[in-house]
């Protein structure tokens, strides 16, 4: 059986041992406490579930135009303007099956065959897989936890060839939760001008920000680095909408016209549901945002002072988004419960087996001296899940 090579190159997840052992267990009726999910435990707003039932009852679940409805267009270039001081207009915005679905159609638009996109680790898991998909190609800079997991215009500067096309930024980053500064954002921006070097800006985690720091597009500085943006942001983790795969991009209408073209022969429209659903949530009171990000904050200062006070465990706090990424490399050699530990998935194994708990191993997003850890679930999984962790890592 011959199978397309790009096909097989691409790497499964490593999480999905650890998945897939989480389940067994839970389906043995195990009490297992998940730190994995890369999604908010909170329900999406009653005005927004209230409008995905109108747009069903009233009949509004035909095809719609490939790159979205253009109300949601409007809304999403209303919430630039407001929340980013960027003006856009709506032939500037593609709608898409989620946030993922907008980096694909963005490679697919802007790289060659051999382009390279320089990408910091540790990265959120399906970064370098899209750029292979595009025909791209990966380069990694390994950023330092002292430096709150940034790169610099230094580290760029090394990275570039005569082949750079892009760089990816995510800020607040999925796995770390760090935040790239406005005077950060504005000198990797006038780097790129001068080199005329794409940037992919994923902000998905733009409204989960702690600590009165504030999110700033990189985009918004001048026309110059705007045209040389692509903005991807969406609806899944602000308005708890992972189910309803709504994600948009903003970018220089060229770039969105191939964007569009590419999207319109593979997946057709988003769901005309989640699209019509989406407007009022960009549109209407954002009230339930601040209360989920009150929610977790408590979470996120609970688990980083209770994680620092195991024994061969360490973190620094995250900035923003709903994660944490744990060092564990005082872990690596030692013997726990009988199990030797040399990696992230070791670590991963002991906790899920011992503790019964399920956290991701660090080598997924390209570090292999961490584990990662969401605070999107209860403080009551949060206080038990890490005093789990505490008794089996001290034992």
């Amino acid at each position: 059986m011959i199978l397309s090579r790009k096909g097989l190159a691409i790497e499964p997840s490593v999480t999905l041992e650890i998945s897939a052992k989480a389940k067994a267990l839970k389906d043995k009726g195990v009490d297992i406490i998940s730190f994995s999910v890369g999604e908010p435990d909170f329900n999406t707003p009653e005005n927004i579930r209230k409008e995905g039932i109108r747009a069903i009852k009233e009949g509004l679940t035909k095809y719609t135009p490939a790159s979205g409805i253009q109300e949601l267009k409007k809304a999403v270039c209303e919430k630039f303007k407001r929340d980013n001081n960027l003006d856009y207009t709506p032939e500037n915005i593609l709608i898409s099956n989620g946030g993922k679905h907008s980096i694909y159609n963005a490679f697919m638009a802007i790289l060659n065959p051999g382009d390279e996109v320089i990408i910091g680790v540790p990265y959120w898991v399906s970064y370098p897989e899209i750029v292979r998909l595009a025909d791209g190609v990966p380069v990694f800079i390994e950023t330092k936890e002292e430096n709150d997991f940034k790169f610099s215009v230094k580290d760029l500067s090394k990275a570039k060839t005569g082949r750079t096309k892009a760089i990816i930024i995510n800020s607040p980053s999925n796995p770390n939760g760090s935040i790239y500064t406005e005077n950060e954002l504005k000198e990797i921006a006038e780097w790129a001008v001068q080199n005329n070097i794409f940037i992919l800006s994923d902000e998905l985690y733009e409204k989960l920000i702690y600590d009165g720091q504030n999110h700033v597009s990189i985009a918004c500085f001048d026309d110059k680095i705007k045209d040389l943006t692509i903005l991807i942001n969406g609806m899944s983790k602000a308005y708890a909408m992972t189910g309803w795969r709504i994600g948009f991009a903003a970018a220089h209408k060229d770039i969105i016209k191939v964007m569009g073209n590419i999207q319109s022969h593979t997946t057709s429209n988003p769901s005309s549901i989640a699209q019509y659903a989406s407007v009022v949530g960009l549109n209407e009171d954002q009230a339930s945002i601040e209360a989920m990000k009150k929610e977790f904050d408590k979470r996120r200062i609970y688990m980083y002072e209770n994680i620092n006070s195991i024994k061969g465990l360490s973190c620094r706090k995250p900035n923003g988004a709903f994660y944490i990424m744990i060092n564990i490399s005082n872990l690596k050699g030692r013997t726990i419960s009988g199990k030797y530990l040399n990696s992230s998935l070791d670590v991963a194994n002991l906790l899920l087996e011992d503790a019964n708990v399920a956290v991701v191993p660090g080598i997924g997003f390209g570090d292999d001296n961490y584990i990662r850890l969401s605070y999107a679930t209860s403080m009551e999984n949060i206080i038990e899940g890490i005093r789990r962790i505490k008794e089996v890592i001290e034992k």
